[in-house]
């Protein structure tokens, strides 16, 4: 089985319905952070069912979130998500999808900040 298939065990639940696994990678310690596990998700090409797929185009990403999710095996686990943005061909305004990935006023995921509550 390839590491991009067990990873979905390990991720937030509906995480996959709208991202992809590029990446996985085990980090050594810097200065700054321990050593940790970095998951690097990319938002599929896909437009919110209420946008018209004729009228916008994929106009690349966001600048990339980092989170922290559950630690794995004694290692942090990050994840750095990669949104997508459409642009709009006539009036070049543009959209995304709202997500609520992060717990307000935290960087960690909702489940995680729901457990160390």
């Amino acid at each position: 089985m390839e590491y991009k298939e067990l990873v979905k065990y390990l991720l937030p639940k509906g995480l996959l319905e709208y991202f992809e696994v590029q990446q996985m990678n085990e980090i050594s310690a810097t200065k700054n952070r321990s050593e940790h596990y970095l998951i690097i998700l990319e938002e599929k090409n896909i437009l919110p069912i209420e946008i018209d797929c004729d009228l916008y185009e994929s106009k690349g990403f966001y600048k990339p979130r980092l989170i922290q999710d559950f630690p794995l095996r004694g290692k942090a686990v990050y994840l750095e998500i990669h949104r997508r943005r459409w642009c709009h061909k006539q009036d070049k305004t543009y959209v995304h999808r709202d997500f609520t990935l992060i717990a307000e006023g935290t960087k960690f995921t909702k489940e995680l900040s729901d457990f160390l509550k």
